[in-house]
């Protein structure tokens, strides 16, 4: 195992092609699926956050710092915290309020990060006054203009259809209650059916033997994730 570099996705954005954030999204999200569906009883990690997705020397990524997480009932009850911890930025809001822990923040916390490796923009961007991304992103979605969201640093060299996607995912992980998040197990194979899609694209430019992905799961649909009408939705609060 090669050592985990002291960075995070963010910091080394201007050298990540598509499928690169795709594989680092990929990674976070099957550790997180682990923490929720692998280990029994289930782990909220509670912190999920770009500083806290470790990349090492061959670009794996790694959830780290587990220093707030949290285990749950396996009842599939929400837990009641006496405080909330995490993230400005990244921390969910509907936990924030109502003090009631389940994965379901964790899954609002890795749509954040998702959006982040999508647009190259961090959570909250500093300005004149702070922007939450979410805000960030609503006019983009409104015109469906999926094109000038992603992150512009990679001048377009993408699979549209897959970017197109990612984003859905990202927008329906940070939905504002958990009631209308998907599990990460449902978020895991849409992924990669993401990146399946930007590896077609490059066997079309360059024909060859097709690189084997591990796991690869093809899921055209998903009973937890709705696809997005870019055309016709609402703009999004922040918080």
């Amino acid at each position: 195992m090669t050592t985990i570099l002291e960075t995070n996705a963010i910091s080394c954005f201007c050298t990540l092609s598509w499928e690169l954030r795709l594989r680092i999204a990929i990674d976070a999200a099957q550790g997180l699926e682990y923490l929720h569906h692998g280990c029994k009883p289930p782990i909220v990690h509670r912190d999920v956050k770009t500083a806290n997705i470790l990349l090492s020397e061959s670009m794996e990524a790694k959830i780290a710092d587990f220093g707030l997480s949290k285990v749950i009932p396996s009842d599939g009850l929400s837990h009641m915290t006496t405080s909330v911890v995490g993230t400005t930025g990244y921390l969910d809001p509907e936990y924030y309020i109502s003090r009631k822990l389940n994965e379901k923040s964790d899954v609002y916390s890795f749509g954040i990060v998702l959006l982040e490796l999508i647009t190259g923009q961090p959570a909250v961007i500093k300005g004149e006054m702070a922007v939450h991304i979410l805000e960030w992103v609503s006019p983009f979605i409104q015109r469906g203009d999926v094109r000038d969201l992603v992150d512009q640093r990679l001048q377009g060299d993408f699979d549209e259809s897959s970017a197109h996607r990612a984003v859905e995912i990202a927008m329906s992980c940070a939905a504002s209650t958990s009631l209308h998040r998907p599990t990460m197990s449902y978020v895991l194979p849409e992924l990669k059916h993401c990146l399946e899609m930007e590896l077609s694209r490059g066997l079309e430019r360059t024909p060859g033997p097709r690189d084997e992905v591990t796991g690869m799961t093809v899921s055209t649909s998903s009973p937890e994730i709705q696809s997005t009408n870019f055309d016709s939705m609402s703009a999004i609060s922040p918080r």
